[in-house]
């Protein structure tokens, strides 16, 4: 694949459906979930204690549901339902079977 600035992080059929993994990607950390066969990429960190386990929370109708405190996020949007402070959402491409994800630097809001 050629997309500039993609990175290769594991193929389609390591994830489970309803799971989630985390990466470090060029100091990054992303967590990567598979829901009704899609593919999403969310910061790993929460914003409102700033734990990287967003990759171990649950998927519940559409949102990955943080396991520290129960905040939800939008898998799609990173947002939450009510507008407080979300995820930053990345960029993912399945091609042949591999999930790239294409990663951003951005000043931590809080």
């Amino acid at each position: 694949m050629n997309e500039e600035g993609y990175k290769k992080l594991c193929r389609f059929d390591e994830l489970k459906e309803r799971e989630g993994r985390r990466f470090i990607v060029d100091e990054t950390e992303v967590a990567i979930f598979k829901s009704n066969n899609e593919i999403y990429a969310l910061s790993n960190i929460c914003p409102h204690q700033h734990t990287t386990l967003i990759y171990d929370g649950f998927i519940e109708d559409g949102f990955v549901v943080c396991p520290v405190h129960g905040w939800k996020f939008n898998l799609k949007t990173g947002k939450q339902p009510k507008g407080q402070n979300g995820l930053d959402n990345f960029p993912v491409i399945v091609f042949e079977g591999d999930i790239f994800v294409k990663v951003y630097k951005k000043e931590m809001q809080w």
